[in-house]
């Protein structure tokens, strides 16, 4: 008998109260590493290639699980109002320990499900959803709860699983349900076959060679392990269906926050007749192929957005480049030094000029814009672009 939208549910919040996930350890201060993706400055950049105009948001972790997320939205941005729910008592749980601890206060906890959102009150500028709407029985009603959420002008970020390259992860799901039985629904068991499944199997094996080169790293904890190989529900896509999903949010497609992935000149680019046809095709046609080209596709990342958002400037034009409030872009790590990461996690070397520039952004209080920056630095307009481009700037548009 096919299992209730109910019962689906209970199921996954009991996995999360036996392991609670992510499992991250709880510290006595903010969290490291940074996530651009979940900093509203550089989320709203990415979407519309300017700065926001205000930092003073609401912003929803819808499935917040163990509180990595929300703990580094809370510390992320600093004038922002953060509400996390999760169907977990056991993850919430988690969650707060981990927001007290690190100074994470301007957090409210709810245990709710996705379909119930629409409880809370108000609208939300910015709801983060990562690894959750997969998880639920109805993704389609999920992703509509959210949407109704959304503020106008603002921004979803969304991660759900891929088909393509968790192919090997939905055989090993299904061996270890076949095995446990009637003991599905004991995650601790099902941790447990799975891991002698894995011991037994032949090292030249497909699905011990995925897990040793893709995910053993994580998976030597058991959350992780639950996660991936026990779970109760999963819904995997592909480009195809990911579409069907979008589409039925009624929200705007920004993009995916990964695009270098989803260039054709990554795959095609020696291959000059095959590339000129590629572009021939619509945008999700193009990305259809991409995936087939490259089925390494575990999981999707992308922005939605509820109108009105604002049209992406062209900073090519000088005189809007002059005109345009130059500030470091917030997720550079390394700095302040002229060998620094993007965002992207690529490796930069500033000259002197460009990183006498960048000082000055670092330090634009008084909102002064890049023309009158210009007038006191050696560097040159098209300098500037390159910053721009590496991801070094962020421009603000002023009033």
């Amino acid at each position: 008998m096919e299992a209730s939208p109910a019962q689906i549910s209970q199921a996954v919040q009991n996995l999360y109260d036996t392991y609670p996930f992510p499992p991250e350890p709880l510290l006595d201060e903010p969290p490291p590493g940074f996530n651009w993706r979940w900093q509203w400055q550089a989320a709203y950049n990415f979407c519309t290639g300017q700065m926001p105009q205000r930092e003073d948001i609401r912003i929803l972790d819808a499935g917040c699980g163990t509180g990595v997320s929300t703990d580094s939205l809370v510390h992320l941005n600093p004038h922002a109002q953060v509400t996390a729910i999760d169907l977990s008592p056991g993850a919430l749980k988690v969650a707060t320990e981990r927001c007290a601890r690190s100074g994470a206060t301007r957090v409210e906890f709810h245990h709710l499900s996705l379909f119930d959102v629409a409880q809370l009150p108000g609208e939300y500028d910015l709801i983060n959803s990562v690894g959750v709407l997969h998880h639920t029985p109805d993704p389609i009603r999920g992703i509509q709860a959210l949407a109704g959420k959304l503020a106008p002008g603002g921004l979803m970020h969304i991660f759900v699983y891929g088909e393509l390259g968790r192919w090997e992860i939905e055989l090993m799901q299904k061996a270890i349900g076949m095995l446990q039985g009637d003991k599905r629904g004991d995650y601790q068991d099902g941790v447990k076959i799975g891991r002698s499944i894995f011991a037994s199997l032949p090292e030249t094996n497909r699905l011990v060679k995925r897990e040793k080169e893709r995910w053993a790293m994580e998976n030597h904890k058991d959350e992780c392990f639950a996660d991936m190989y026990v779970h109760p529900q999963e819904i995997d896509y592909n480009i195809e269906t990911l579409f069907e999903l979008i589409d039925a949010s009624g929200l705007d497609f920004v993009g995916f926050s990964n695009p270098e992935f989803w260039s054709l000149e990554r795959l095609l680019g020696k291959a000059p007749e095959a590339l000129a046809r590629a572009k021939q095709l619509d945008i999700r046609q193009q990305y259809r192929l991409i995936e087939l080209l490259d089925t390494d596709v575990a999981h999707y990342e992308f922005f939605l957005s509820k109108p009105p958002l604002p049209n992406s400037i062209d900073w090519s034009q000088d005189e809007t480049l002059l005109a345009a409030m130059p500030y470091r872009h917030p997720s550079i790590e390394g700095w302040e030094s002229q060998n620094v990461f993007n965002c992207d996690w690529k490796l930069i070397n500033l000259s002197d000029v460009e990183f006498a520039f960048m000082q000055a952004c670092d330090k634009n209080q008084s909102q002064l814009t890049v023309g009158n920056l210009l007038e006191s630095a050696e560097i040159s307009l098209e300098n500037v672009r390159s910053l721009l481009v590496n991801k070094m700037i962020m421009l603000k548009v002023k009033n």
